[in-house]
């Protein structure tokens, strides 16, 4: 969603239940003096219906849309991911009351790799800034993911990419100023550009969780490189390109917000196996400057918790049972006295209605009676039974 003059405007998303998902690729624009809903047909080929694509504004007041993804049924239980890279434009068209049109667009320069999960961000100069994702690699019964923490930024004027380089800190600049006029201009660009560059440095913290798993979260410290610096006489001797940057790790769905030509980005998420680890670090960018990322507030992995859903709902039964201070014997007769409050049928609510709404809590309610080796289709079938058995009775 993006904010247009007066409006709002979304697109896309989609919709997953127990059996089935839905893409989406409408466009709804929500009026600020109004308060109501519109969806909109614009005319064109616009972009296919995908989830997690981002939407920005361009200095002539048109909307760009980048990426997303989605996916597709190819057999019976197995579906394939599509991570997509392309960009349209949705244009007002002036003259015509209400009419908008798609038009695909192909920027030139460094494109990001395909990737979902970025964040994006309004840059000075109504350029559009990218950043981090996951590149997610799959296979029929295993997904695995690359995460990312690259910079980029798209300029709608020129319709050209650039990778975001950071030129290194200040101090070091001024060092370079003074040892390069010792050595020619082409020998310093040769130097950078060879073998002597240094590789990243990777810095691994290790946390072990209360059942033993060890869960390690790596952040890459790397040397400011000749890509991110201007070729002149201030580029990096190989002594002082050894000197490391401090970069986020990489990351998806991290927050972005630009304040006085700053970046900020907090948190975001990555995966450790079968774990995914929350992140509530905080940092900072000069835009101007290009210089290096500051750290306001540092990842602490000590105070990581993992949360696993049977885990929750064994301690809130537990919590339950504490707070009301009943034994086990007492726990159980409440529980043969009282029936489970299942969800109201509303009034004049049909079933077909009635089952999507509430099937997450009847899919749960058999799974507990079939235990947890039971087969899939023969969980939803019962809940399915059950939903309709209570439905036919509130009838």
């Amino acid at each position: 969603m993006v904010a247009w003059k007066r409006q709002l405007i979304l697109f896309g998303g989609f919709h997953e239940s127990t059996r089935d998902y839905i893409y989406y690729n409408d466009v709804f624009a929500f009026n600020l003096d109004t308060f109501t809903w519109s969806k909109l047909s614009p005319s064109g080929t616009g972009p296919t219906p995908r989830s997690g694509c981002q939407l920005s504004i361009t200095p002539q007041g048109s909307i760009v849309i980048y990426g997303g993804y989605s996916k597709q049924r190819i057999k019976k239980d197995v579906d394939k991911g599509t991570q997509h890279s392309d960009m349209f434009l949705l244009k007002f068209e002036e003259g015509r009351e209400g009419r908008w049109v798609w038009t695909r667009i192909n920027p030139s320069g460094a494109k990001p790799t395909p990737r979902s999960g970025f964040s994006v961000a309004m840059a000075p100069n109504y350029q559009t800034l990218l950043f981090g994702g996951v590149c997610d690699e799959e296979e029929e019964e295993s997904l695995e993911g690359d995460f990312l923490n690259d910079l980029h930024f798209y300029d709608a004027t020129k319709n050209r990419w650039f990778a975001g380089q950071l030129k290194g800190p200040k101090s070091e600049k001024r060092k370079r100023r003074r040892g390069a006029k010792a050595e020619p201009e082409g020998a310093n660009k040769q130097e950078c550009g060879g073998t002597s560059a240094q590789a990243p440095l990777e810095v691994v913290k290790e946390v072990v969780a209360e059942d033993g798993t060890v869960v390690t979260i790596k952040q890459m410290l790397t040397a400011p490189g000749p890509a991110g610096q201007p070729q002149s006489d201030e580029d990096d001797s190989p002594e002082e390109a050894g000197s490391p940057m401090v970069e986020p790790c990489p990351r998806s769905n991290a927050m972005l917000a630009v304040k006085h030509s700053r970046l900020y980005l907090y948190g975001g998420m990555f995966e450790a196996g079968d774990r995914q680890v929350t992140l509530s670090d905080l940092y900072c960018l000069d835009l101007h400057k290009m210089d290096e990322w500051t750290v306001l507030v540092e990842a602490d992995p000590e105070t990581q918790e993992w949360l696993e859903e049977t885990d929750s709902e064994e301690d809130s039964g537990a919590d339950a049972g504490a707070e009301g201070g009943e034994d086990d014997d007492s726990e159980d007769s409440s529980e043969e006295d009282e029936e489970p409050q299942h969800p109201l049928v509303m009034p004049g609510e049909r079933f077909a209605d009635y089952l999507p709404r509430t099937e997450q809590y009847w899919v749960r309610l058999a799974q507990d009676d079939a235990g947890p080796d039971a087969k899939e289709k023969r969980v939803l079938k019962a809940a399915q039974a059950m939903a309709k058995a209570f439905f036919d009775d509130s009838a």
